[in-house]
């Protein structure tokens, strides 16, 4: 049985939160209820659970409140946590940056179901809980190009720097990392993603199934149907489409 906590100042969406996990997910044990980051912290520290639901915006401050004032208590955390959010697409941003999760209010049954598998998969593994240091690090800068990135495998969360990474590879549904002085790096996440989250960091979509940090494309081929050469010595296919463009983006470099 998971354990965990609701952290809301809008208590119909704590009820709601409530029905959905009563139907979504039953083996999730609601220990009790906060409004406020003052009554949060307390109930954290009561409890003791395994998540927390957590609301960004409370009435005596936010969600990134509670942890930070937890993390200058105890040194670190304990327990894994879910954001809700209504917009904010800056934390969003954040979040995915740092491989947390997170839902839109309304929150959608699907979207609560597919974070509930990530939660048991998470709260049965490693414990780690580096990437939520690493959120409250760019929530404090509040930067526009986040440097470091954490990814999550199936044995731990990872974290490196944006800039150490040489290119991703779609595996079907999955992205192959390849970083620098490092193993690659197999992520359950789609190439599209990375490529919304990347796209602003100097990555380029080269084809449908590579994208390439520009920093390391050591030379483009135009033989052959065309294709890039990086510096791990890969040979990537370019797509006809995407030709005209990297030229562009090689003549401004």
């Amino acid at each position: 049985m998971i354990t965990a906590l609701l952290i809301d100042d809008d208590l119909n969406l704590r009820n709601g939160m409530k029905g959905l996990l009563a139907r979504y997910a039953p083996d999730i044990n609601i220990l009790g209820e906060a409004d406020s980051v003052k009554n949060g912290i307390k109930a954290i520290e009561h409890f003791q659970p395994d998540v927390v639901f957590l609301d960004i915006q409370l009435g005596d401050g936010t969600g990134f409140d509670i942890l930070e004032q937890l993390m200058q208590k105890r040194g670190s955390l304990s327990f894994n946590v879910v954001f809700i959010t209504a917009h904010e697409q800056y934390a969003v941003k954040a979040f995915r940056f740092s491989a947390l999760d997170y839902l839109l209010k309304p929150v959608d049954p699907e979207d609560l179901a597919k974070v509930i598998e990530k939660i048991k998969k998470v709260v049965t593994g490693s414990g780690t809980y580096a990437h939520i240091d690493l959120l409250l690090e760019n929530i404090r800068k509040k930067v526009d190009k986040f440097k470091r990135i954490a990814l999550s495998t199936s044995d731990g969360i990872h974290l490196f720097d944006v800039s150490d990474i040489i290119r991703c590879e779609s595996q079907d549904n999955y992205t192959k990392f390849y970083i620098k002085n490092n193993k690659p790096v197999l992520i359950a996440k789609t190439l599209k993603e990375y490529e919304d989250l990347l796209s602003e960091q100097g990555f380029e979509r080269i084809h449908q199934s590579h994208l390439i940090n520009l920093a390391y494309l050591k030379s483009y081929i135009k033989k052959d149907g065309g294709y890039a050469v990086m510096a791990d010595n890969s040979h990537l296919p370019i797509s006809q489409r995407k030709k005209e463009r990297l030229q562009e983006l090689l003549k401004s470099l």
